[in-house]
C-alpha cells in the first residue's frame, strides 16, 4: 500500500472543496459538538459547588441552591451575550472578534491566548477525567493511565482530521445519551420525591450538623460564598465554543448557530438546576469515592440499568467534552493566522475541509499537559476555566461597546466596522445592561478564582498568557517584517539587480548527477563554470580522466581547479563563489548550480555525504547568490535511468570507470 492510499483508509478519500457546504453540520450535530463541554459540566459543577460549603459544616450546603441558582443566572446572561455576538459577528470568532472589532489588539489577543489555554485545557482535564473514570472501574490498570490517555487524545485527533460532520455523527450518541439518561433521573426524582403519579417515594437521608459560623468572620463566609459560587462557574465553560464556530453550521449559519445557543442553554441549565435540587432535597453530601451524580443516580433508579446507563456515558461525554477543544482551537487559530499573528499554515484545510495543523497542534500541546500532569485531572483544575472566564469578561465588555456604536444610530443608518456591519436596534439599552452585568459578574469571578486558586497553579496560567501574547506580537512582526522585505511600493524598477551572464557548478567528480547538471547549466548561461577542489593529486588526475571522456558537454565549460591542501573543501569553494559574487560582478546576482544525489528512502539517504546540504546552508547567508538543485534520483536497479543526456546518451550508458563515484 502507497502512502497515499493508506492515507485515505486511516482519514478517508478526500473532499473536494465544493463539498465544505455540504460537510457542516446540522443543529443536531452542531448540538452534539459544541455542547458537549458545558453540558458535561454538570457531571461535577454542583458536586464542585458543595465541595466548598461543606468547609462551613453540612448544614451550609442549603446555601446550594441560591448559588446555583444565582450561576444559572449568569449563565442565561453568557448565553445571551453570545447569541448576540452570533448574529452580530456571523462569520464567527467570538471573543477574539468582538474584542479586536471593538476594543483593539491588545484585549483581543488577552482575549484569545486565554481561550488558547483553556481549550487546551479542556482537552487535557476531559481525557483525563474520563481515563479516571475507567481506572476506577478496573484498578489494575491505573499504572497505564498516562499512556490511556494519550491514546485517547491520539484517537480524538484521528476523529478529527476525518471530518466535521464524521466526528459529529460519533459525538451525537454520548451526548444525547447523557442528556436523556439524566433527565429521566431528574423527572423520576421529581415524581419521587413530591409522590406524583403514584410514584414510591423516596426518603431523604439523614443529615446532621449547622453552619459553623462561630469560627468564621462576616468577611470569611462571603470568601467561601464567592468560592462555591466561582467553583460552580466551571457550569459556564465551553458556551463561547459555537460562537468561535458559526462557519461550520449550515446555512443560515448565524440562525442555525444561536438556534443551537439556546437549546445548549436551557439543556446545560435544566439538568444543572434538576441535580443540585434533587442533591440538597435528598441531603446528599459530597464523597471523594463516589461522585454526587452517581449517589443521586443510585438513590434515585437503585443500581439497575439506568445507574449504568448514565455512569457509562457520564464517562464517555467527559472524554468527548475534549472535541469543544478540537472545533474552537483550529477555527481560532485560523483567524489568528488571517491576522498574521499564528503560523500561516493555520489557515490550510486539509483533504478533508478542516484545519489540520490547529488540530495537530492542539493535540500536540494537550499531550504534553497530560504528560506533565501525569492525567491527574484534580492537578489540572486550578489552571481550567481561568481562562475562559477572562474570555469572557473582555467579549461582553467589547458587545458592551458595540452597543454603544448602535445606539448612535438612527433608524435607516448603517456602520461598517472592521468585522461587522450594523444598523439601529430597538432595545439597545438593555442588551448593553444585560451585558455590562455579565462583564462585571465573570470578571469578579475571574478575580476569584486567579486569588483563591493562585497557589495551586493558577501562576501557571497567569504567567503563560502573557507569554502567548509575547509570541503573538513576536509573530506579527516577523511577517511585517516579511511584507517590507518583499514590497514593491518603494522600489523602481532601475533598483533591480542585474542577474550576471554566469553559473557556478561545485563538481566533486563526473557522473549522471553532475554530467545533467552541467547540460542544465549551459542552457541558461553562456559562461559556465565547473569548480573542482583537489586535495590529493591522484584523484585530481582521475577527475580529469573522466571530465576528458565528455567533450561535447565539457569543452565549453570553463573548469576551475583549485589545490587545496586541508579536507575542508567547502572552504575555498565559498570563498571563490563569493570572490566571482563580490569583485567580478559586485552589483549583479549570479546563479550556483547544485547537483545533489536524492535516495528512494530514508534509510539509505543516511549513508551519503550531505555535501549539497551543507553548501547551500552556508551559501544561503548571501544575499546576491541564487541557488538553482539538480536532482539525480537514485532507482532501483531494474529501473531505467530517469533521464538522458543529450548528444552523450550512449556514453553515459557505458560504465565510466571500473570505480564509482568519489563523491556524491
Amino acid at each position: 500500500m502507497n502512502t497515499s492510499k493508506f492515507k485515505h483508509a486511516l482519514f478517508g478519500e478526500p473532499f473536494p472543496t465544493s463539498m465544505a457546504l455540504h460537510e457542516r453540520l446540522d443543529k443536531v450535530r452542531g448540538l452534539a459538538i459544541f455542547a458537549s463541554d458545558p453540558i458535561s459540566s454538570n457531571a461535577y459543577a454542583t458536586e464542585a459547588v458543595m465541595s466548598i460549603l461543606i468547609v462551613m459544616g453540612s448544614g451550609a450546603l442549603a446555601m446550594t441552591m441560591p448559588i446555583v441558582m444565582a450561576i444559572a443566572a449568569l449563565v442565561l446572561i453568557v448565553v445571551f451575550s453570545y447569541i448576540q455576538t452570533i448574529l452580530h459577528y456571523p462569520n464567527g470568532g467570538g471573543s477574539y472578534i468582538v474584542a479586536k472589532d471593538n476594543l483593539g489588539t491588545l484585549p483581543s489577543l488577552i482575549a484569545a491566548g486565554a481561550l488558547l489555554t483553556d481549550y487546551s485545557l479542556t482537552v487535557s482535564v476531559s481525557v483525563s477525567a474520563g481515563i479516571r473514570a475507567i481506572v476506577s472501574a478496573f484498578p489494575d490498570i491505573y499504572d497505564y493511565r498516562v499512556l490511556l490517555a494519550l491514546g485517547t487524545i491520539a484517537l480524538l485527533t484521528w476523529m478529527n482530521l476525518r471530518g466535521v460532520r464524521e466526528s459529529g455523527s460519533v459525538f451525537a450518541l454520548p451526548t444525547y445519551a447523557f442528556i436523556g439518561g439524566v433527565f429521566l433521573i431528574i423527572v423520576i426524582g421529581l415524581a419521587r420525591s413530591f409522590e406524583l403519579f403514584g410514584a414510591a417515594p423516596i426518603v431523604p437521608q439523614a443529615i446532621s450538623g449547622e453552619m459553623l459560623t462561630e469560627d468564621l468572620t462576616q468577611l470569611g463566609m462571603i470568601w467561601i460564598l464567592l468560592r462555591a459560587f466561582a467553583a460552580g462557574c466551571t457550569a459556564l465553560t465551553g458556551i463561547e465554543a459555537i460562537s468561535d464556530g458559526v462557519q461550520a453550521f449550515q446555512p443560515p449559519e448565524s440562525k442555525n448557530a444561536a438556534q443551537t445557543m439556546v437549546a445548549m442553554g436551557i439543556i446545560a441549565m435544566t439538568l444543572f438546576v434538576g441535580i443540585s435540587f434533587l442533591s440538597t432535597r435528598l441531603n446528599l453530601i459530597p464523597a471523594h469515592h463516589d461522585s454526587l451524580l452517581s449517589q443521586l443516580t443510585r438513590t434515585i433508579a437503585g443500581e439497575g440499568f439506568l445507574y449504568y446507563w448514565v455512569q457509562i456515558f457520564t464517562m464517555l461525554i467527559l472524554v468527548l467534552a475534549a472535541n469543544t477543544g478540537y472545533q474552537d482551537f483550529p477555527r481560532l487559530g485560523y483567524f489568528l493566522a488571517r491576522d498574521k499573528f499564528m503560523p500561516r499554515w493555520m489557515t490550510n484545510q486539509g483533504d478533508r475541509l478542516v484545519f489540520n495543523g490547529g488540530i495537530i497542534t492542539l493535540a500536540i500541546i494537550s499531550s504534553i499537559v497530560v504528560i506533565i500532569f501525569q492525567a491527574d485531572e484534580f492537578a489540572m483544575l486550578p489552571l481550567y476555566a481561568i481562562g475562559v472566564m477572562l474570555s469572557f469578561t473582555i467579549s461582553q465588555a467589547g458587545m458592551v461597546k458595540l452597543m454603544s456604536k448602535v445606539s448612535k444610530l438612527k433608524p435607516g443608518e448603517t456602520l461598517d466596522t472592521l468585522e461587522t456591519h450594523l444598523h439601529h436596534e430597538k432595545g439597545w439599552q438593555w442588551k448593553r445592561i444585560v451585558n455590562a452585568v455579565g462583564a462585571l459578574t465573570t470578571a469578579i469571578v475571574f478575580v476569584v478564582l486567579v486569588v483563591t486558586k493562585f497557589a495551586e497553579g493558577a501562576w501557571i496560567i497567569v504567567v503563560v498568557i502573557p507569554l502567548i501574547i509575547y509570541m503573538f506580537y513576536s509573530i506579527n512582526q516577523h511577517y511585517a517584517s516579511v511584507a517590507n522585505s518583499l514590497s514593491t511600493r518603494t522600489i523602481e524598477e532601475r533598483e533591480i539587480s542585474d542577474v550576471a551572464d554566469v553559473v557556478i557548478l561545485p563538481i566533486g567528480d563526473v557522473h549522471r548527477g553532475t554530467l545533467r547538471a552541467l547540460q542544465f547549466a549551459e542552457k541558461i548561461s553562456s559562461d559556465v563554470r565547473a569548480v573542482y577542489i583537489s586535495t590529493d593529486p591522484s584523484l585530481k588526475e582521475r577527475f580529469l580522466q573522466r571530465w576528458k571522456k565528455f567533450p561535447t558537454l565539457t569543452e565549453k565549460v570553463n573548469l576551475i581547479g583549485i589545490d587545496y591542501d586541508y579536507r575542508d573543501f567547502l572552504t575555498p569553494l565559498i570563498e571563490y563563489i563569493e570572490q566571482v559574487n563580490n569583485v567580478e560582478f559586485p552589483d549583479h546576482s549570479i546563479t550556483v548550480v547544485i547537483p545533489e544525489i536524492l535516495t528512494n528512502s530514508l534509510t539509505s539517504s543516511v549513508l551519503h555525504n550531505k555535501t549539497a546540504l551543507l553548501l547551500r546552508n552556508r551559501l544561503r547567508q548571501n544575499l546576491d547568490i541564487i541557488i538553482i538543485e539538480i536532482p539525480l534520483h537514485i532507482l532501483p536497479p531494474e529501473k531505467k535511468p530517469e533521464f538522458e543526456i543529450s548528444g552523450v546518451a550512449d556514453e553515459v550508458d557505458a560504465p565510466l570507470d571500473d570505480e564509482e563515484p568519489a563523491s556524491d
